[in-house]
């Protein structure tokens, strides 16, 4: 199933400051570029590669979340006392975060620092198991703390008016599901989510998990996404 990428594509060409977000791997050793972020790659080509800033949230250290939204009595997330003090590192001052507070290596702070500067962010996710991959939902639940600060704090939206969508592939389940689960999270989280920026792939049914069909399968993307993968 492939749904209107060229309507994403038009809609982006109007837009300037957008960062693509990937979140597929691969093992190291095989140097093969995950399909979807082979498709973010065909498409920032496509709407003009100046204007997109990416990252690759695969080869980034991002720290998993400690759980401040919900201690035993209260919700501690996103609180002034968290934010990053460096002016290098927090230039908005909005980089609020107990995880980057506590673990100076973690690089979700270079995510924010452009966030907050852009028109639009797109995710980029496989679907592995009728789930949008760790890597991704790690990156979400680090998010958690930009809702945080206007639904608990009652402080204002700081991304209010950037627009927000996400392209799941996945082989044979879910896929439909997973991306209207995360575009709910996505205005639960304050962005703006318009429909043309969210599409999805799959590949067959969830009965199919032959070789056969893994094979077949990237000849089918390739015809659908107009491009020939780099192998």
């Amino acid at each position: 199933m492939i749904n209107n990428l060229a309507k994403t594509i038009d809609y982006l060409k109007k837009k300037n400051k957008i960062i693509f977000i990937t979140t597929s791997n691969r093992w190291e050793w095989l140097h093969e570029v995950p399909k979807s972020t082979q498709l973010a790659q065909h498409i920032a080509k496509e709407i003009g590669e100046d204007k997109v800033t990416f990252f690759d949230i695969a080869h980034m250290n991002i720290v998993p979340c400690q759980g401040h939204v919900s201690w035993l009595m209260h919700n501690n997330c996103w609180v002034k006392e968290a934010k990053l003090a460096d002016p290098k590192k927090n230039p908005s001052w909005c980089h609020r975060c107990r995880a980057s507070f506590d673990t100076p290596e973690d690089q979700l702070r270079k995510i924010s620092k452009v966030l907050l500067e852009s028109e639009v962010v797109v995710f980029f996710a496989s679907v592995r198991r009728g789930q949008a991959n760790s890597i991704y939902q790690k990156l979400i639940e680090r998010l958690t703390r930009i809702e945080n600060r206007h639904s608990t704090l009652g402080e204002d939206n700081i991304i209010k008016d950037i627009e927000a969508g996400i392209i799941a592939i996945g082989h044979n389940w879910n896929n439909e599901q997973v991306i209207e689960t995360e575009k709910q999270v996505l205005k639960f989280f304050g962005f703006q989510v318009p429909k043309q920026l969210s599409r999805g792939w799959t590949f067959t049914d969830m009965n199919d998990e032959s070789q056969e069909s893994y094979q077949k399968a990237v000849g089918q993307f390739e015809k659908d996404f107009w491009f020939e993968l780099k192998k």
